[in-house]
């Protein structure tokens, strides 16, 4: 928990308008997430969100929390729906690391197989759906056309070489974190270190769109008024995003230990099948997608390998949440979909 006699302190500092000297705090921690770590700061003129790196982390740019208010700056001036970042620290003095305050947004995060927020007649959580996954594809290709120059963002990654460190990396983390033999996922490696397409045009990437990282309006559930969680954002190439984003959109058929990723929502009916994700975006964003399947298949070893270092760290004790109980279940389904994936042309 956080220092609050500290934090109180310097936000009356530094946020004066917001927190007087004699405010008293109140922080809750968010629950939901695996790698950052989030409060509600209550007690001042308004409530504030508060983000700090998980305990134990040192480096990464995941962990880098002026990295991530300067990126919220950016993207808040050119208009891009996201929380407004109020102020940063970076004396680790503090409240024990650095961190930075942001604007709460109220609104609603679909979460879960039958999440309560829908409307509660059939025929209009269809359409609400429907629409909703018309606004996701939209606003991650108008994500994609963020003029990074014109924003200061250009020096936030390198894309030359993105897609082949991409697969790297991810590669890496999967040896390094593997407890079980999972031969799928090897093979899949394997194939996407030989199939890897050139990059494509860069673009400023969040590496995490899902639903659970957008806030949506609480009297339109179709609208997004926050994109959250922007730890891994970076400049590469936007159908690896895509192609994260596609490894979370469940489908009826998929295998039901995917819904312990908590975004069954996509399977409900009225959600977009992949396909027709993949067709939207293709006409939103203009961009090819006829080698969708490679960049499907790395999100699905990607949120393998992410799920793998999540449960190596709970089968080795460092972590006892009861959500993380399952996830060698979750690795091998993914790993099974991945492997089917790199034999076909499109998703399916």
């Amino acid at each position: 928990m956080l220092d609050v006699n500290a934090l109180a302190g310097w936000l009356s500092a530094t946020l004066p308008e917001l927190v007087s000297s004699t405010s008293t705090l109140t922080v809750r921690q968010f629950p939901a997430g695996f790698s950052n770590l989030t409060f509600l700061v209550g007690g001042g003129e308004r409530a504030v969100v508060l983000r700090r790196p998980p305990h134990g982390a040192t480096s990464g740019n995941a962990h880098n929390m002026g990295r991530e208010h300067d990126l919220l700056a950016a993207l808040w001036e050119s208009g891009i729906a996201v929380p407004r970042p109020l102020a940063r620290c970076d004396d680790p003095q503090i409240i024990g690391a650095p961190f930075y305050v942001m604007e709460y947004v109220d609104g609603v995060i679909l979460r879960g197989a039958m999440p309560p927020e829908l409307p509660a007649t059939a025929a209009d959580a269809q359409v609400t759906l429907t629409r909703l996954s018309e606004t996701f594809v939209t606003t991650l290709a108008r994500l994609h056309a963020v003029d990074v120059t014109a924003t200061g963002l250009s020096t936030l990654g390198r894309p030359e070489g993105y897609v082949q460190r991409q697969v790297e990396g991810w590669t890496r983390r999967w040896q390094a974190s593997r407890i079980d033999e999972v031969a799928s996922l090897d093979r899949v490696a394997l194939w996407l270190s030989s199939h890897q397409p050139p990059d494509g045009a860069a673009a400023l990437i969040h590496n995490d769109f899902k639903f659970d990282n957008l806030v949506l309006d609480r009297n339109d559930l179709s609208q997004v008024v926050a994109i959250l969680d922007w730890e891994m954002a970076t400049i590469g190439d936007p159908l690896m995003d895509l192609g994260t984003s596609l490894a979370y959109w469940v489908e009826p058929d998929d295998p039901p230990i995917f819904r312990a990723l908590g975004l069954g929502v996509t399977a409900l009916p009225g959600s977009m099948s992949r396909a027709e994700v993949v067709y939207a975006y293709s006409v939103a964003s203009g961009r090819d997608v006829r080698n969708v399947a490679f960049y499907y298949t790395f999100g699905l070893f990607k949120v393998a390998v992410i799920a793998q270092q999540i449960y190596a760290r709970h089968r080795q004790g460092l972590t006892s949440d009861p959500r993380f109980a399952r996830l060698g279940e979750v690795v091998v389904a993914l790993g099974e979909s991945a492997e089917r994936a790199t034999g076909t042309p499109g998703i399916v």
